[in-house]
């Protein structure tokens, strides 16, 4: 695609429900039209020479949706684990990122045992957070921080920027340089919130279900025309 394609890309996948009330279908068919789009975008995105994708699939506020919603997503998510497991001739590394304690025993093995399974593979990671919150993640690295201050094994004046981000759910992936919003909503919404300091953002109309590989090329496109200050500023 001539200039620098972005490593890692976030994306926020909102607007599966607002798909699926513009057509009269339930909400749970938007997040199965969502997780498709996401299972092809996925396939095409190597080739583009993306290395990292970072998925918003639940967040620590969606459980307060209804239970006949939540039970779905988590049943496509169920769904979506066992395709990579029956799919021999996947390359994708899968990680997850968020707290994993709140689902239920049998889905957080099926996740664990995944991420074991794929992690020597020699495709482009693909880290799917679940149950994830930004400022929640952020605690539970500063929480392990402080015990090992409580322990001794490392001193207050020790701590760093790259202590923190080696603490965090994305800890040796490097932070995104890229990510996409769909929907047309301009909110972060508690995603990847230390990571994307320097993050460029792409706001794009489409929602999840509709954005495809053409999609993702004009995100890029957009993302290569932008200066990339990391707060300073060009002389001249």
């Amino acid at each position: 695609m001539g200039r620098e394609v972005p490593k890692h890309i976030g994306i926020i996948m909102d607007g599966n429900g607002r798909w699926a009330k513009k057509r009269f279908l339930p909400r749970a068919m938007g997040h199965r039209q969502g997780a498709q789009a996401l299972d092809k975008l996925t396939k095409e995105a190597e080739g583009l020479g993306v290395e990292y994708i970072t998925v918003y699939a639940f967040s620590t506020e969606n459980w307060k949706r209804s239970k006949d919603e939540v039970d779905s997503i988590m049943g496509l998510l169920r769904e979506y684990i066992n395709r990579f497991f029956s799919d021999k001739n996947s390359i994708l590394k899968i990680r997850s990122a968020g707290d994993l304690t709140a689902l239920s025993p049998d889905l957080q093995a099926d996740i664990e045992k995944l991420k074991e399974q794929s992690k020597d593979r020699p495709g482009m990671t693909l880290t799917i957070a679940i149950n994830y919150g930004g400022r929640d993640e952020i605690r539970r690295a500063v929480t392990k921080i402080a015990e090992d201050v409580k322990a001794g094994k490392i001193q207050p004046e020790d701590i760093n920027d790259q202590m923190i981000s080696d603490n965090l759910d994305t800890a040796g992936i490097p932070d995104p340089e890229l990510i996409i919003r769909t929907s047309g909503e301009f909110r972060t919404s508690n995603f990847l919130m230390w990571q994307s300091a320097y993050s460029e953002y792409y706001i794009t109309d489409k929602l999840w279900p509709d954005f495809n590989v053409e999609d993702l090329k004009d995100a890029i496109k957009a993302y290569q025309t932008r200066d990339r200050r990391f707060g300073g500023r060009k002389e001249g």
